[in-house]
């Protein structure tokens, strides 16, 4: 089955294992998903992510994150740009999530980053999604 918007597929296959109390997540893999799940790690909203060999598709496993098991590391998780309308921004107009306590991931023409790496660089790109 394909998926018309498959960084949506991630974003919510991740929201309803958090809401489910799962502790790691299966999501097909492609070079856009797995620099989305590189930020998460970094920015500390996932504990770590690893790549499996499958025979018919390889896949990312995403090990969650839970503060004292109740409460997960991940608030919310918003697609902005979607396949019917594209959301680009210029270095000036990159969003800043709840005051700063979120990220915006951007796909920029230098790779995907964060919104305020890429606000660093002075370039701006395709709002990907809002993560808090």
């Amino acid at each position: 089955m394909t998926v018309t918007d498959p960084i949506a597929d991630m974003l919510t296959r991740i929201r309803n294992a958090l809401m489910a109390k799962h502790d790691q997540v299966l999501v097909p893999s492609s070079k856009m998903k797995l620099s989305i799940a590189r930020i998460l790690r970094e920015e500390g909203f996932i504990s770590d992510y690893e790549v499996l060999q499958g025979k018919p598709r390889r896949a990312i496993k995403i090990h969650l994150k839970y503060n004292d098991r109740t409460r997960s590391a991940i608030s919310g998780l918003e697609r902005v740009s979607k396949p019917g309308l594209r959301v680009y921004v210029q270095q000036k107009e990159i969003p800043r999530v709840y005051g700063g306590l979120g990220i915006t991931i951007v796909s920029t023409s230098k790779g995907v980053k964060t919104g305020q790496q890429a606000w660093r660089l002075g370039i701006g790109g395709e709002l990907l999604c809002n993560i808090w």
